[in-house]
């Protein structure tokens, strides 16, 4: 009987190991995406976008950097839209794409993922309610983001999201919006009119008013704390109620603010009142829903502009200007960069799709990150006129969702087997934990650190991804791919999303060559210096000790063969630890 059962056991463990190891062969490759419909009104838009960055171009005197290679453009869209690098099966679909349009075809396959929703929404929700837990019970930040990417998934109207999470009213959740409001929530059990309108401010409409709180803005004169206060008393109906947020402290008309005046204990009441343009405010409504009329209204420039510049800062990994939400005040009978975004958003819906495609079809972002200037002033010259792709550090999340997809021939998405979709969170979970997080101020540039380049050196997510076991991607690198040179090339595509260089491409088949040599100690080469060498001084410092050492722990001067797998995996965390893959490029 215990035969049986442990037969029955091995027959079970063997057919789920073949389902998941089925899922994972390269065979099955994802098919291009369909044509998309002509849209003279889109081009019209991206030529003019294109002529203004060419215009900004030569006035500066600075020339563009080369076109990018598509496989380039390819992965800073997956890097930008889904936080991984494309997989191995994406990038041979994408390779085998002869179509026209190719860019754009899959960009707007890519906006139809689920994989863009879930990461757009986690990056805004960052901006709206920031990164900690909030309030206990009665703030849901899951809840939030997972209300946003069901809006992005349904391509909803940027307008109608903001609308919503200003005005809303119910519970945290059934009503996910209105997380947006709970965040703010007091010990006292109130809310904090101050924090929601700099918040409000910061994020739809880019500009940072929070220094106007107690007194006029020291560094911007058109910003007076009146402004500010103004704003925070929209809030004031607010109320947080068994029910959920509700604006029960009475109707517009009754609702009252007060602040005390600092350095005194005088209290004074300030009426809800709008900085600029008070024509744009709804006569009616409650206060929170004519704010959100007035912030999102079709005149107000800075609301398209807020958006632009962050959807800029998404695609490139910096925003068009630094900081993000510190825009300057738009001039009348002036346009920019942002200005021509946000005009084609409004025009279409003030839907987030539109600014993605414009974006990945221009031509600032389609350009090489290779500087083809002399002097490094004239490098910062092209970094700033954006005529080179900028290089920006990846992101924390970034980092493990492009080793974890490294790590696997087949995307990763919904449709992954659930072992292998429960190991990435948990990755992803621990990853983090360790490597750090950069909060709310994500698009804001830092250096890396060296507890970070030592937890991609020698810690386990590195290990884990490149080791050659039975689901692998080096496995089935190495099962399915016909020679050496395929395996060389497979590996760079998979961790680098490019082919090797003929240099590259030698070193590494060299060492394929060792490894069929009786002593491999006769082959210490260092690695290409472009995928970094300290690869090869692992592989060195391991191998050293297993070909000089016996069991009973003497010499030994006996030949060790290197085997195939060990050259795989050498050059695999070679690739994983290369500047290169580190960067967005």
């Amino acid at each position: 009987m215990r035969i049986v059962v442990v037969l029955f056991a091995m027959m079970i463990t063997c057919l789920v190991l073949a389902v998941v190891q089925f899922a994972g062969r390269v065979e099955q490759l994802t098919e291009a995406p369909a044509d998309v419909a002509v849209d003279p009104q889109l081009d019209a838009a991206v030529q003019s976008l294109n002529e203004r960055l060419h215009s900004i171009w030569q006035a500066a005197k600075v020339p563009p950097a080369v076109a990018a290679d598509e496989l380039d453009v390819l992965r800073r869209l997956s890097l930008a839209l889904f936080g991984t690098v494309p997989s191995l099966e994406d990038i041979r679909a994408f390779e085998n794409d002869s179509g026209p349009n190719r860019i754009d075809r899959w960009v707007v396959k890519m906006l139809q993922d689920s994989r863009y929703s879930d990461y757009f929404s986690e990056r805004l929700a960052r901006s709206l309610v920031g990164i900690e837990d909030g309030p206990l019970i009665i703030f849901r930040r899951d809840r939030l983001a997972a209300w946003l990417a069901v809006q992005l998934h349904k391509d909803a109207s940027w307008s109608d999201m903001t609308k919503e999470l200003i005005a809303a009213e119910g519970l945290w959740t059934d009503q996910p919006a209105t997380n947006f409001i709970t965040v703010a929530r007091t010990d006292d059990e109130g809310l904090d009119e101050n924090k929601l309108a700099g918040r409000t401010v910061r994020t739809f409409l880019g500009q940072r008013i929070d220094c106007a709180q107690c007194h006029d803005h020291p560094f911007d004169p058109a910003w007076h704390q009146a402004d500010f206060e103004g704003l925070a008393a929209f809030f004031c109906q607010a109320a947080l109620t068994p029910g959920g947020v509700t604006d029960g402290r009475g109707d517009s008309k009754r609702a009252v603010y007060k602040v005390i005046t600092p350095g005194t204990e005088l209290e004074r009441t300030v009426p809800a009142a709008v900085p600029f343009h008070s024509e744009w405010l709804p006569a009616d409504g409650g206060l929170r829903t004519r704010l959100a009329e007035w912030v999102t209204h079709c005149e107000n420039r800075r609301f398209e502009r807020a958006i632009a510049n962050r959807v800029w800062g998404f695609m490139f990994g910096k925003p068009w200007h630094e900081p993000v939400d510190d825009l300057p005040h738009p001039v009348a009978g002036e346009t920019d960069i942002l200005d021509i975004l946000g005009q084609e958003f409004r025009a279409r819906g003030d839907r987030l799709s539109v600014l993605i495609r414009m974006i990945a079809q221009s031509d600032a972002f389609r350009r090489s990150s290779k500087s083809n200037v002399e002097h490094e002033e004239g490098y910062v010259n092209q970094v700033k006129v954006w005529s080179v792709f900028p290089l920006v550090r990846l992101r924390p999340e970034q980092v493990i969702g492009s080793l974890f997809q490294a790590g696997h021939i087949r995307t990763i998405d919904q449709n992954s087997n659930p072992f292998v979709r429960l190991q990435k969170f948990g990755n992803e979970r621990d990853f983090l934990n360790e490597y750090g997080d950069l909060g709310e101020d994500e698009l804001l540039q830092q250096v890396g650190t060296i507890p970070q380049a030592l937890l991609r050196m020698n810690g386990r997510f590195t290990g884990e991804q490149s080791k050659v076991d039975l689901l692998s991607a080096t496995s089935q690198i190495i099962s399915f791919s016909p020679d050496d040179t395929a395996i060389v090339d497979n590996c760079f595509l998979a961790c680098l999303c490019r082919h090797p260089s003929q240099e590259e491409q030698t070193f590494f088949l060299n060492q394929f060559e060792s490894a069929r040599q009786p002593d491999r100690r006769k082959d210490k080469a260092e690695f290409p210096e472009d995928v970094g060498n300290a690869g090869a001084a692992s592989a060195a410092k391991s191998t050293d000790a297993e070909q000089n050492q016996t069991t009973d722990g003497s010499e030994s001067t006996a030949p060790v063969r290197r085997t195939r797998a060990e050259v795989v995996e050498d050059l695999v965390w070679a690739l994983f630890n290369s500047p290169e893959f580190s960067w967005n490029h």
